[in-house]
């Protein structure tokens, strides 16, 4: 099988040589739909913590592995890194409100949200998905990120629309099948 990447990448409106603008790439990585998390855990001082997160994903089914990402410019960087135990909640579609309030710097991001302790005490939040407890396995350097890979010791889920962002939006992703 032959193929001619110039006339396949003539095809494409926007293609680029790395390197090139930042949100350039970021954009095109938005092509891609995800999930979205909050990652929670507890500091050496017992505050809770949490994050908006959507490059969570699987490694391995046996053992049972997922990873997650953290810019290393993050302020909870740190504790990430030092803790022994994370979750991980996958949001349900209606739970927008709680992704945005995740992702800004406010102080007690936990304050108005239900949630029930985990391992560890880890914070996880209620109404969620999915929710991964995990042991700190290891972290990796990933250019301008840490790589978190966790071993999941206990998981549970629900059957409900998840919150899904694509395309610089958040949406909630439509479940309902039609029969063809």
């Amino acid at each position: 099988m032959r193929h001619d990447h110039d006339i396949v990448a003539h095809a494409w409106r926007h293609h680029h040589e790395i390197p090139q603008a930042p949100g350039d790439f970021r954009r095109a990585l938005g092509c891609f739909a995800t999930g979205v998390t909050v990652v929670t855990t507890v500091d050496d001082d017992g505050r809770r913590i949490g994050l908006t997160a959507n490059s969570f994903s699987s490694v391995s089914i046996d053992p049972p592995l997922i990873l997650w990402s953290l810019a290393r410019r993050s302020p909870n960087l740190r504790a990430f890194e030092r803790c022994r135990f994370f979750a991980v909640n996958v949001l349900a579609g209606s739970q927008q409100d709680i992704c945005t309030r995740f992702a800004k710097p406010i102080d007690d991001r936990f304050s108005g949200v239900d949630t029930v302790d985990g391992q560890g005490g880890v914070p996880l939040i209620a109404g969620a998905v999915a929710q991964f407890e995990c042991e700190n396995e290891i972290v990796h350097a990933g250019g301008d990120h840490a790589i978190f890979v966790g071993r999941v010791n206990r998981f549970r889920w629900h059957e409900q629309a998840p919150l899904v962002f694509c395309m610089g939006a958040l949406r909630e992703l439509d479940t309902n099948r039609q029969e063809s």
